[in-house]
């Protein structure tokens, strides 16, 4: 697919969209987020110890024909005070849905998720990250896709055509949680000569058999990941994304059993240098009304591991990971996840702790920190050493 017809897609997308707006619902929210770095950056150009952004993303949903068809839009604007490669603008979600008896079918720009696991998203690999929003990997941006399931008594079967690449946003020159040195992103290399425009494929069966929930996919196209090469800019080092085309196999399977949880995420991959496998699996026990009250704690433990060895460009070669669960199941939604990863090969440390709670009808706070400990120079998480951060987050949600 050309950009034109891409083009022509969003258009006819936004189209529908305009058509039926006075219709529809509109939600969503709207907020501030600061951060503190209680550390002296690495890079001259990082002199800053707290930043903020404002946050806006509206939702707009439409339904008719008793449900059987939908349009859904979800814009995302950040404006963020230090870096200017973090303020930017994203369409998370433009898209069609026509549902019948036995299918479904989409179309437009979409997030889709696979995976199960809870320090790593091993297997989800639909929607490039988007890096500027968060160093953890969970934030997306919207991907142009055809999407048909076929829903069966046997399972669903997904296919996927992807017709225009994105390319991963990188945090800029004066970003914190970046790579040292910087990504040039303005420079970035592809293995197929039609680049963003290559038509990337994907397929996926998934189904509940009893106590299991299994998802097995393949994809081919190319890689939301990229290699990052060193490189020259302006006289100074750089990295600079090369973007492989790739073939990933893979499974994603979680069992419950009664109050436990047992989760994997597996995958061979082919196309990026040598091919290789990795895993992810692991276990979450919920206690639930601890000492007789409304709380509910859950407990993880779960292990990464990577074929490639030290030389993954993943903070996940080889770590042991645990965590917990926190539900306080009061009227203002309170929870929190902590979480420590440990690298078993350097003994460098990840530590993470998300809190929430709800303010009134309609406002929420949310507390992030994240400090990392002992990271060797070999290891990708070594570049963050500096880069400690406890971040507050107000949202008004309409």
């Amino acid at each position: 697919m050309t950009r034109h017809n891409l083009d022509l897609l969003i258009a006819i997308a936004c189209s529908l969209l305009l058509q039926t707006v006075q219709a529809g619902e509109w939600s969503g929210y709207g907020g501030l987020e600061i951060r503190y770095f209680p550390q002296q950056a690495g890079d001259p150009a990082q002199d800053y110890d707290t930043g903020f952004s404002l946050v806006f993303e509206p939702e707009y949903y439409h339904e008719w024909d008793a449900g059987n068809q939908s349009i859904a839009f979800v814009p995302h604007l950040r404006l963020d005070q230090r870096d200017s490669a973090r303020s930017h603008f994203d369409v998370r979600e433009l898209t069609y849905l026509k549902a019948a008896a036995g299918w479904e079918f989409r179309v437009g720009i979409r997030k889709v998720f696979w995976g199960v696991t809870e320090f790593q998203h091993l297997v989800d690999i639909i929607n490039q990250t988007d890096l500027v929003e968060n160093p953890d990997m969970e934030d997306k941006l919207g991907q142009p896709m055809v999407n048909l399931a076929l829903i069966r008594d046997w399972g669903t079967v997904d296919f996927f055509v992807l017709p225009w690449f994105r390319e991963r946003n990188f945090p800029g020159r004066e970003g914190r949680l970046r790579t040292q040195p910087v990504v040039a992103d303005d420079r970035s290399r592809f293995a197929s000569g039609a680049k963003e425009r290559h038509v990337d494929f994907a397929l996926r069966y998934s189904h509940v058999i009893g106590d299991f929930d299994i998802g097995l996919s393949h994809f081919y196209g190319t890689s939301r990941d990229p290699r990052l090469l060193p490189g020259v800019d302006n006289g100074r080092p750089v990295l600079i994304p090369f973007y492989d085309i790739i073939n990933q196999t893979s499974l994603d399977l979680q069992a419950t059993t009664g109050n436990m949880l047992w989760k994997l995420e597996a995958l061979h991959r082919s196309g990026q240098g040598d091919t290789y496998n990795a895993l992810a699996g692991g276990f979450e026990y919920t206690f639930v009304g601890i000492l007789e009250s409304a709380i509910d704690l859950g407990v993880l433990g779960e292990y990464h591991y990577d074929d490639r060895g030290e030389g993954a460009p993943t903070i996940f070669e080889d770590d042991i990971a645990a965590g917990m669960r926190l539900a306080f199941n009061d009227v203002q939604s309170t929870a929190l996840l902590t979480g420590m990863a440990l690298d078993r090969n350097t003994g460098g440390k990840f530590f993470n702790m998300e809190a929430s709670r709800r303010i009134g009808e309609n406002w929420l706070l949310e507390l992030q920190t994240r400090f990392f400990f002992g990271q060797d120079k070999a290891d990708p998480a070594f570049a963050f050493t500096r880069d400690d951060y406890l971040e507050l987050f107000l949202t008004y949600h309409f």
